[in-house]
């Protein structure tokens, strides 16, 4: 058993002996991402529109579904470095094909995924990959009155086509979400996860349609009207209320950065190796809140079944990660500071390589950081991910193992 301590030398010493099969997971993983991206952005312009952006979005779904099988792909191949690993195999234990990991994690994972933001970042790579197809599109539209719909391939679904989409992609999440819940076919919850991110991309053309008028609808009900002016009241009335609100408003950013979302990549490592951080009651076993539950269970059908849909959302949202954090907690406080800390300060470091290498890469030729600018965005990638991947394998490895052991 190791210190917790010594998490950045366990780091190095997974990204040693795993550096190649996670190169090549990382290089495969972002050639397919690239290629799905180019080939979504080329359909979504010419004839029959609305049909090619029916096809956009589905490839954008398999951009995603992309990026989900890269991240556990590489944690998958650091499975043989970990001290748990080993001990789960010696105990005949642990043994898993990569199918069946990805099949236990990609419907929480794309949850995750999408809830805390990861997301934005494809649909950015989505609009610049269009937006530089051809880059004198918004000028042209401008002094010509056309509409080119560059960058807008995602959102421009019409009504009716978008909710016919969503529709079908409701019922193969649910018909596959059943058999996944079931624990029927060997890839049930790929295509569960698959009709979910669906039918949330095929939703947001449907949301979108109605979007002002909703806000306008909201902004003027008396309820928010009157919290509105009840905010108001309390920064004026109330000692330190303003400070306080935005003090508030700006640390959450950075608590989001520093704690919450280390803490998300951790439930998908926890997740990739096989822990159940998903189920509530694991959450509160041990604690005053089982009595509670316990109590809930006792009530009438309706009853739970209201309160399981009233919380559904915060529990899909922070339950994976509250158990997480119990996980981490009893490899010891210092495992947690530790974890935190490093993840951003490779975060900090990427910001870092990326500025290094646009500076040595710079040239008097205009233009050339087109060339330029795509190695170093994939060697800086490479280098953070690798190393984030590792980062989260071992940390898991460290508190499982103090875990397992009882210390």
């Amino acid at each position: 058993m190791l210190s917790p301590y010594s998490l950045p030398l366990h780091v190095l010493r997974i990204a040693g002996s795993c550096a190649l099969p996670l190169i090549m997971w990382f290089a495969l993983g972002r050639v397919v991402r690239w290629g799905l991206l180019l080939l979504a952005a080329t359909v979504s312009h010419g004839s029959w529109y609305q049909a090619r952006l029916v096809v956009t979005v589905f490839l954008f779904t398999l951009v995603v579904m992309t990026s989900l099988a890269t991240t556990v792909g590489m944690l998958y191949v650091i499975r043989g470095a970990l001290m748990e690993t080993r001990a789960r195999r010696a105990a005949g234990e642990g043994r898993e094909n990569i199918f069946g990991a990805f099949n236990r994690t990609a419907l929480l994972f794309a949850g995750i995924y999408m809830t805390w933001g990861f997301v934005l970042q494809d649909v950015r790579d989505f609009m610049n990959i269009d937006y530089f197809r051809k880059p004198d599109a918004l000028t042209v539209e401008a002094f010509t009155g056309e509409h080119s719909g560059v960058a807008q391939g995602l959102t421009n679904l019409s009504l009716t086509v978008s909710l016919v989409a969503m529709i079908l992609a409701y019922v193969l999440k649910t018909v596959a979400g059943r058999r996944h819940e079931a624990n029927e076919g060997r890839f049930s919850g790929v295509l569960a996860t698959f009709g979910e991110l669906a039918f949330v991309f095929y939703g947001i053309n449907v949301v979108g349609a109605a979007a002002d008028t909703r806000s306008g609808w909201v902004g003027s009900r008396t309820a928010f009207v009157a919290l509105q002016d009840w905010v108001a009241d309390a920064e004026k009335s109330v000692p330190g209320f303003a400070a306080v609100s935005e003090f508030v408003t700006e640390a959450w950013p950075y608590v989001v950065e520093a704690l919450i979302l280390p803490l998300a990549w951790l439930t998908v490592g926890v997740l990739a190796y096989g822990a159940y951080v998903e189920d509530t009651e694991t959450t509160i076993r041990g604690t005053r809140l089982e009595t509670v539950a316990e109590r809930v269970r006792r009530t009438h059908t309706l009853t739970r079944r209201v309160a399981a849909r009233l919380t559904a959302g915060w529990s899909e949202r922070w339950i994976p990660l509250i158990n997480a954090f119990r996980l981490t907690v009893s490899g010891g406080a210092p495992l947690f500071g530790l974890f935190a800390l490093c993840y951003v300060g490779l975060q900090i470091g990427s910001d870092y390589l990326g500025r290094a290498g646009r500076y040595l890469a710079a040239s008097d030729e205009p233009y050339f950081w087109f060339v330029t600018d795509v190695p170093v965005d994939f060697v800086t990638e490479l280098v953070t991910t690798t190393l984030t991947m590792c980062l989260i394998a071992a940390t898991f490895d460290l508190a499982a193992t103090r875990k397992r052991l009882g210390v």
